[in-house]
């Protein structure tokens, strides 16, 4: 690992974990010696971070020089706490822990006063289990919406008839307790909304559908809100009034 990839993940370490941090926990996090850990807290300082602390009491990010100042009211950081927490919450592990990182790096910009309201806001949110149940890898349908890349599905729909066919994925869409794809599909050539967690299984197929992402979205939400679906998001919210593919 590049030096410069090894300073960041430190310092991404100290945005996230509790402080005081230990300088053996930093080290069994970034996956380097306590000597080489030692050499990189002091690069940091010399770079301009602030890092309180010393060997054999731990440390605490106090300034991070990578970050630029944030100037947000208190209601702003309440509702971004509130919005990140909701995140953390939604079932997805890869959303999850970039929920963390930014309110960890937002954390980190804001003077002292402000981020002690992030680390004790008033906005909670309460959810004893994930708003989404546990399934399929929605990383794989994320990365091919930013990549414009197709993706080939084995699909149920409601009746429990399965197709196999290709899609452009455009966007996912979440919604009370579920969270489904919009998306164009190939084998009716037109666009339809695919629950995922009725997508029982999915592969990329080497085929690209760059440059037409935006394109098709725009020309999908458009037509979603006239039918009056997005506004009131009725066609996501429950299963039985979710667009089924045909």
């Amino acid at each position: 690992m590049a030096r410069s990839d090894r300073l960041l993940r430190l310092l991404q370490a100290m945005r996230v974990m509790p402080a005081p941090i230990t300088a053996a926990r930093l080290a069994a996090e970034t996956g380097v010696s306590l000597r080489s850990l030692y050499r990189d807290i002091d690069s940091l300082r010399a770079a301009g971070a602030r890092i309180e602390g010393e060997r054999g009491y731990g440390y605490r990010l106090t300034e991070d020089y990578a970050l630029p100042p944030q100037t947000l009211d208190r209601l702003e950081i309440e509702a971004l706490v509130l919005g990140l927490a909701e995140v953390k919450h939604m079932g997805d592990p890869a959303l999850a822990a970039a929920a963390a990182s930014v309110l960890a790096k937002v954390a980190a910009s804001l003077p002292d006063e402000r981020e002690q309201q992030v680390l004790h806001a008033v906005s909670q949110v309460y959810r004893p289990e994930a708003r989404y149940p546990k399934g399929m890898d929605i990383g794989l349908l994320r990365e091919s919406c930013w990549n414009e890349a197709a993706v080939a599905i084995r699909y149920e729909d409601q009746d429990g008839v399965v197709t196999e066919r290709t899609i452009y994925p455009l966007a996912i869409a979440y919604a009370d307790r579920v969270f489904s794809v919009l998306a164009w599909c190939c084998l009716r050539a037109d666009f339809r909304i695919f629950r995922a967690d009725r997508i029982a299984q999915a592969e990329r197929t080497g085929a690209s559908f760059r440059p037409r992402r935006a394109t098709l979205l725009r020309t999908y939400l458009a037509e979603l809100a006239q039918r009056g679906q997005v506004s009131t998001s009725a066609s996501l919210r429950e299963p039985h009034s979710v667009q089924e593919p045909s």
